[in-house]
């Protein structure tokens, strides 16, 4: 690797981490500039799945405070996110290239739908059940059958993975965006690692790769953690929406 390849994928790993810790979406970031500059695509894969984890867990800290009292709500769901995740890792190594990648922008679109017309949505599942009821706890089964879908699909590629648990979350569990972001952080970072054991165990890892992850990622998810508070729910929502789009149109114009 040269001294240009390893400055590039720093720079890309900072960025993602940023997006991460706000969005989601930072390997459509880090992911291709691998490939740019080389890495088959399972190599890439996996090894910007290990590195940005620092990224993910430094994100996780920096929304601590919007984290307290989720603790019911989250372990149901970090369950659902583990189990999804292992499956997606088995699956990325035991099926053939691309099979998940047909279904990926469909993914991202219907998360950024969610995203558009959570308010709404929320709004009409506030009217028909009571707020302080399962469902809205974070505990519904049709939620926990999407968390477990999107770390099938988080284990396996991953990107924009936290724009679809940002929809998911915002229209089944009653809370503010913010909040609503900072488990989102902790889910992906549920699916990351858990997916990163299995690659480390059976997967060729390109290590130099995922130190310099490493490194830019968890730099960028403080910086994202510390931008993204501030942020208000409409500038996030765009925000989210606008980082979906071009997301969905990367992987199909541009696979």
């Amino acid at each position: 690797m040269t001294g240009l390849a390893a400055l590039a994928i720093l720079a890309a790993a900072v960025f993602a981490g940023a997006i991460n810790a706000v969005v989601g979406s930072g390997s459509l970031i880090t992911f291709p500039t691998l490939l740019v500059f080389g890495f088959a695509p399972v190599v890439a894969n996996v090894s910007n799945n290990i590195g940005l984890i620092p990224g993910n867990i430094t994100a996780s800290v920096g929304y601590r405070k919007e984290l307290a009292g989720q603790r019911r709500r989250l372990v149901p769901l970090a369950a659902a996110s583990f189990s999804g995740a292992l499956t997606g890792a088995i699956a990325l190594l035991a099926l053939p290239a691309g099979v998940f990648k047909l279904v990926v922008p469909v993914l991202i679109i219907a998360g950024c739908a969610l995203v558009i017309a959570q308010p709404k949505l929320s709004g009409w599942v506030a009217g028909q059940h009571d707020p302080d009821r399962e469902e809205r706890s974070g505990h519904s089964p049709v939620l926990l059958a999407g968390v477990f879908l999107t770390g099938v699909y988080g284990g396996y590629f991953g990107a924009a993975q936290g724009v679809i648990l940002i929809g998911l979350l915002g229209v089944f569990v009653a809370d503010s965006l913010q909040r609503i972001n900072a488990g989102k952080n902790v889910l992906v970072t549920t699916v990351n690692a858990t997916a990163a054991v299995v690659f480390v165990i059976f997967a060729h890892v390109a290590w130099l790769a995922v130190g310099l992850i490493a490194v830019g990622s968890a730099a960028g998810g403080v910086i994202g953690a510390k931008v993204g508070r501030r942020l208000p729910p409409l500038a996030l929502r765009i925000i989210i929406v606008i980082i979906g789009v071009i997301s969905a149109v990367k992987l199909i114009f541009f696979p």
